[in-house]
């Protein structure tokens, strides 16, 4: 079988079954936006503002934004072992439905 027909084999799907803890993002206070005014280094940190009413702003690391890149809109979501990622707006909402 040639390269050409196995990259044509449609991959397994899966159907997501998890039950997370996720705050929609409002806002997002980059560290280096408030370094550039002090004229002082960076640490890669941000501040997240959250939609929800009750809820308020709190910082991730230069990591998590490395790693994930947060966008205004989308959602910052924890796993029950304490993962902390982002998911788009549209993936996050065709995936969960809010249970509390």
């Amino acid at each position: 079988m040639n390269q050409e027909c196995q990259a044509a084999a449609e991959m397994p799907r899966y159907k997501c079954h998890k039950e997370v803890w996720a705050l929609k993002i409002a806002g997002i206070a980059r560290d280096s936006d408030k370094a550039r005014e002090e004229q002082r280094e960076t640490d890669g940190s941000a501040t997240i503002t959250p939609a929800e009413d009750g809820y308020a702003p709190f910082k991730v690391d230069a990591n998590y934004m490395h790693k994930h890149k947060p966008e205004v809109g989308g959602y910052y979501v924890v796993y029950e072992d304490g993962y902390k990622s982002y998911s788009p707006s549209a993936a996050f909402e065709s995936g969960y439905e809010r249970i509390a």
